[in-house]
């Protein structure tokens, strides 16, 4: 994980392991680019959309694009 700002939604490192075996795992290959972003990140953006209720536009700047 990098080092931004940690929110109270935020996945655990244990509840990560916990679910990440769940998640589609890319492929290499043809008509498949590689992952440009932790899917981790992605997840902690997710529920933090969730759990906040605010607009995709009114993200906290420390999220990924």
């Amino acid at each position: 994980m990098d080092a931004r700002k940690h929110y109270l939604s935020n996945f655990t490192d244990l509840q990560w392991d916990n679910i990440e075996h769940l998640l589609v795992k890319p492929k290499c290959g043809k008509g498949r680019q590689s992952r440009t972003r932790e899917l981790c990140n992605i997840i902690d953006v997710l529920f933090y959309l969730a759990r906040s209720g605010c607009a995709w536009r009114m993200l906290p700047h420390d999220f990924p694009p």
